[in-house]
């Protein structure tokens, strides 16, 4: 049973899906995940009660969004996609994207191990601008540090910002910690979000991230009509790497109760109608339900 009673239509804004039976994983990925199938997804999300979903593009597949649209396309009306595009993509392609359900593109410079403030700036603007009129939303996954550099970029964009996993605010990192002000006051702009999701990113009290909650109620009082929750299922980066691990070798996927996880919504955000507003009236807007 859910830890407490999803609304009608319950969003889902982040997961992956992994079928490199069907679809191969990029060369120059950075990690091998095991499978994990629309299939899957699906027993998840009747166990949740959760409704609707986001499937977003991961590193391993790179520019290739395969693996993506055919989700969508078994999905229907019930998923929308965040793809992740190269420079040079054409607009007949960023439409026919658009057609199939892809609401946004996103930028990860996270996984990358990019620092470059002024490249993720320029990177930015070019997808703003490739964008155009098409209304998709652009994703930011990078460092805390790279999202406030780019305050500027960001706030001038002609579409949404959805800034990923708690905008990696790390808890057990003082300065860190510090910058959340800053980011609480980038959330001000109205083309700002935020996702609450991947609380493992930013906690030192696995699993039951107590350290967490205080970030949480701050993005969600902050900018309670642009927030979003994702469960970030199926949990990527289940074990310690060694440095001379090969990115061919399979890396399992972390171990997580997805019902303790979905609790921890109640404790960010308490109040039933609140929670119908992170849950369903936001994605709603965001990703075009």
């Amino acid at each position: 049973m859910p830890p407490f009673e999803l609304p009608p239509l319950a969003t889902d804004t982040h997961v992956h899906l992994f079928d490199p039976a069907s679809f191969p994983y990029a060369e120059g990925r950075r990690y091998t995940p095991p499978p994990a199938t629309v299939a899957d997804l699906q027993q998840v999300h009747r166990a949740l009660g959760v409704e609707r979903v986001v499937l977003v593009q991961p590193s391993v597949y790179g520019f290739d969004n395969a693996c993506l649209l055919d989700g969508l396309a078994q999905l229907g009306d019930r998923a929308r996609g965040v793809a992740v595009i190269k420079e040079g993509t054409t607009r007949d392609e960023l439409l026919r994207l658009y057609q199939v359900g892809v609401r946004g593109v996103r930028l990860n410079v996270e996984v990358a191990g990019r620092t470059d403030a002024p490249a993720c700036a320029e990177a930015l603007r070019t997808m703003d601008d490739a964008l155009e009129d098409i209304p998709m939303l652009v994703q930011l996954y990078a460092p805390v540090e790279v999202t406030l550099a780019c305050s500027d970029v960001i706030r001038a964009m002609s579409r949404p910002v959805l800034i990923d996993h708690f905008g990696l605010v790390r808890a057990s990192v003082a300065g860190q910690v510090n910058s959340l002000p800053q980011l609480i006051e980038l959330m001000g702009g109205a083309n700002v979000w935020i996702k609450l999701s991947g609380p493992h990113q930013i906690s030192s009290d696995t699993p039951n991230y107590r350290d967490v909650a205080p970030i949480a109620r701050a993005f969600w009082d902050a900018a309670p009509d642009r927030s979003v929750w994702g469960s970030d299922w199926p949990h990527t980066g289940g074990t310690s790497r060694p440095k001379d691990a090969l990115a061919e070798q399979v890396e399992s996927f972390r171990l997580v109760d997805d019902q303790q996880q979905l609790g921890l919504v109640a404790q960010w955000v308490p109040d039933e109608w609140a929670r119908r507003e992170l849950m369903v009236s936001n994605p709603e807007r965001l990703f075009g339900f």
